[in-house]
């Protein structure tokens, strides 16, 4: 094998040497740790000394599920009662591993994603020391895939969080995790891009709220709610997917900014959830056709279609037919951008809308507000159905194409719960009848069918659930 010229290896030291003292690795921290075979008389760069402090903060996780299985034809009450089945639902059990963040040493709060650890019955954290505890799910938030837990364990190492605003592409990132369940693992890379959006479904089988760090930092699957840090080990995102055509790693990895991260945390550990505001308005994309109609040069920005009675859309002087140019001074160049906006600033903030309406330009504030759903209870429709709150669907749903009405509570041992019905579920159908809105449902409330049949999907799949 042909051996480098000596004095190629002489300047590469060189230029590496450079390259850590611009990045922050000094010398005493070098020395700190012990000394890199040398190359030339130049000791080699190393992360090691940074990755003594980052490593012992990311953890694996791993989750035990019990999913009922379906079955169209042992499901059926009749079947069951002829061949003599018992009524307790079949299941099967779902292990998945994945990792964590440990974000405050002294209350053991680690971050993660919500895909690795929502619905999960059991959840394991095992630290780099080999020390496992069982975790406390403090919440989820399915529309950013952020979820926090909890372990009670005693000297832990946390990671300070960067202020993520400040990463520029090229930046140098290392990212932690525990793919395939091999251990603990590091890579390096960079920033290959910022604020990337419009990915697709994400964990609640929505489109969410995204606002992605693009890195080429190796992940892959197990990777997912590892750390994402910068030179200085500091947390600047949570890896939670990849583009692959292949499911392996293919340079196109994804992390949620820390920024997003330290928000939504917040929440949770105020709330449990994430309270969101909104704008109250129904909006579209400008196609060609569109811009024609409107008079417009371009099919830039969206157009308003529908304004909420006692939104903030309303009460900032929103009118269908408007068309949304900026927000807080950014181009405005699709829904997502907008959807983003509003589901990436808390409850409360004020969004500075560009606006353009016949021809002329102008500016309105309009302040995130909560969302108020109707709601009824389900007793109200039909006795079978007491213990059971449908409501509304959010806007952020409807804007994805959903329709039905949500099923947002299910009293444990009522019929419904005992049919399968659960939270999150959204009811498309009654019987033969399609269901769309509340209304709709409530149409329903003088029709008692002697079986009572409702089409629900979850946004995987589409089942039938016989509340009798």
């Amino acid at each position: 094998m042909t051996q480098p010229h000596p004095r190629l290896l002489h300047r590469l030291a060189g230029l590496l040497a450079a390259a850590a003292l611009a990045i922050g690795i000094v010398p005493g921290s070098l020395r700190a740790a012990a000394l890199p075979a040398a190359v030339g008389g130049q000791p080699m760069p190393s992360l090691a000394p940074m990755l003594t402090r980052v490593t012992p903060a990311v953890v694996n996780i791993s989750t035990t599920t019990r999913v009922r299985v379906r079955d169209a034809y042992f499901d059926d009450p009749m079947v069951r009662q002829f061949f003599g089945l018992p009524a307790t639902p079949r299941e099967r059990v779902e292990q998945s591993l994945g990792s964590g963040v440990i974000v405050d040493a002294a209350k053991g709060y680690v971050l993660t994603n919500n895909h690795v650890v929502g619905g999960a019955d059991d959840i394991q954290v095992t630290l780099q020391d080999g020390r496992s505890f069982k975790a406390k799910l403090i919440g989820t938030d399915p529309e950013t895939d952020v979820a926090v837990v909890q372990i009670p364990a005693q000297n832990l190492k946390a990671l300070p969080l960067a202020d993520s605003s400040g990463l520029q592409v090229g930046d140098y990132v290392v990212a932690v995790g525990d793919p395939f369940g091999l251990g603990q693992t590091v890579t390096a890379g960079i920033v290959s891009a910022l604020g990337r959006s419009g990915l697709g479904q994400n964990s609640s089988g929505s489109g969410g709220y995204q606002n992605f760090i693009q890195t080429d930092a190796s992940i892959n699957p197990g990777n997912s709610g590892g750390a994402l840090v910068n030179l200085r080990g500091e947390l600047v995102g949570i890896n939670t997917m990849i583009f692959s055509p292949s499911g392996g790693n293919v340079g196109i990895g994804f992390a949620i900014p820390s920024n997003l991260t330290s928000e939504v945390m917040a929440q949770l550990l105020a709330h449990g959830k994430v309270q969101r505001g909104s704008l109250g308005v129904q909006t579209q994309a400008i196609t060609p056709r569109i811009a024609k109609l409107l008079g417009l040069k371009d099919s830039n920005g969206v157009v308003v279609t529908g304004v909420g009675n006692g939104s903030a859309g309303e009460h900032a002087g929103l009118q269908p037919g408007d068309v949304l140019t900026t927000v807080n001074g950014k181009p405005l160049r699709d829904v997502q951008e907008l959807h983003n906006a509003e589901g990436l600033l808390p409850l409360g903030s004020t969004l500075r809308l560009g606006v353009l309406r016949d021809g002329k330009a102008r500016e309105v504030n309009a302040t995130l507000t909560a969302e108020k759903l109707a709601s009824i209870d389900g007793g109200q429709l039909d006795p079978r159905l007491a213990g059971v709150r449908f409501s509304e669907l959010s806007q952020n749903l409807r804007s994805q194409g959903w329709y039905g009405v949500a099923v947002s509570a299910v009293q444990p041992g009522s019929h419904a719960a005992r049919a399968g019905l659960s939270t999150d579920d959204v009811v498309i159908g009654v019987g033969g009848q399609r269901i769309t809105s509340l209304g709709m449902l409530r149409g329903l409330a003088g029709v008692k069918p002697r079986q009572l049949v409702l089409v629900v999907t979850d946004g995987e799949d589409t089942r039938y659930v016989v509340v009798n």
